[in-house]
């Protein structure tokens, strides 16, 4: 009787071992996909944060030669035409790129969805419904 306790304890003791382990796997792989999106989102962010100051690059530059153009405007040659162009070409820049922007922050993808699914199909096969 006391080798099948032994038998019992040590399989017990092996089994604690092997869900042990198990969870340690389970934590490390949510723990790996929650750095995966945070690294997605602050590369999403990065991305937004550039186009920002591309567009408010382009609408200062923009607006700075639409003022020389008003004040050029009142001179006899056609210099006001040059000057147009290129603040109208660096306003409709920043206009473009203050969409990309904008559409970027209302398209952006929910926080940490890969994570919460992992763990909701974890959930779902540990017996618990989500």
């Amino acid at each position: 009787m006391s080798e099948e306790t032994r038998g019992g304890s040590k399989g017990l003791f092996d089994s604690l071992k092997g869900l042990a382990a198990s969870l340690i796997a389970i934590v490390h792989t949510r723990l790996d996909l929650l750095s995966m999106d945070l690294e997605e989102e602050r590369a999403r962010l990065m991305s937004v944060l550039a186009m920002l100051l591309v567009a408010l690059f382009c609408l200062g530059v923009g607006v700075l030669l639409l003022a020389i153009l008003v004040a050029a405007a009142f001179w006899d040659s056609h210099r006001f035409l040059a000057l147009g162009g290129l603040g109208g070409i660096f306003l409709a820049g920043g206009a473009a790129a203050l969409g990309v922007a904008r559409h970027k922050l209302k398209t952006k993808p929910k926080l940490f969805a890969a994570s919460l699914a992992e763990l909701s199909k974890d959930r779902q096969q540990l017996g618990h419904p989500s």
